[in-house]
C-alpha cells in the first residue's frame, strides 16, 4: 500500500452521486483556472499583504508535504490515521486551500480568491463522496476515525 500504490490511490475519485457530479466538474474547472490564471498576474512585493501571502503559501506547502508523506504510508487496512491525519481527515484539501489563499494574497487578486473559494466549496462535495466510499470500504474502523478526527480542523 506504499510507494507506487499511493499515486493510484491519490488519483482515484470516489463514486459520485447526484449533485456531486456537477461539483466535480466545477472543482476540476476551478483547479485549471487556479493553475493557469496566476500566469497572467504579478506578485505584489511592495504590499503589506506580501508577508501574509508568503506565510500562507509556505504554510500550505508544509501541510501538503506532511499530508502527502503520511498518505503514502497508510496502516495495514489502507486507512491513514496517523501523523497529520490524526488532526484532520482531509489535510491535503486544507493544504491546497491555504496555499491558494496565499497565492491570491501575493497577487492581490480577488478573482483568484473567488476561484479558491469555489474550489473549496466544490471540494467539500468531493470530500463527502470520499467519506461515503471510505465508510463502505473500511466500515466501523472509518466510523470510529470520523468520531475521533474532524473533517477539516
Amino acid at each position: 500500500m506504499q510507494g507506487k500504490s499511493a499515486l493510484s490511490r491519490a488519483a482515484m475519485f470516489a463514486p459520485l452521486e447526484g449533485g456531486e457530479k456537477a461539483a466535480y466538474y466545477v472543482y476540476q474547472l476551478s483547479n485549471v483556472f487556479i493553475m493557469l490564471y496566476p500566469l497572467f498576474l504579478k506578485v505584489q512585493t511592495s504590499s503589506p499583504l506580501f508577508i501574509a501571502g508568503l506565510f500562507f503559501c509556505v504554510l500550505g506547502m508544509v501541510v501538503l508535504v506532511c499530508s502527502t508523506l503520511a498518505f503514502a504510508k497508510p496502516n495495514q487496512s489502507g486507512l491513514n490515521e496517523s501523523g497529520i491525519y490524526s488532526f484532520s481527515r482531509n489535510p491535503m484539501y486544507i493544504g491546497y486551500f491555504i496555499y491558494f489563499v496565499g497565492c491570491a494574497l501575493l497577487m492581490h487578486s480577488i478573482i483568484l480568491f473567488i476561484a479558491v473559494f469555489i474550489f473549496q466549496l466544490t471540494a467539500h462535495w468531493i470530500i463527502l463522496s470520499e467519506e461515503r466510499w471510505c465508510r463502505s470500504k473500511f466500515g466501523s474502523q472509518y466510523t470510529h476515525y470520523m468520531k475521533r478526527v474532524r473533517r477539516y480542523l
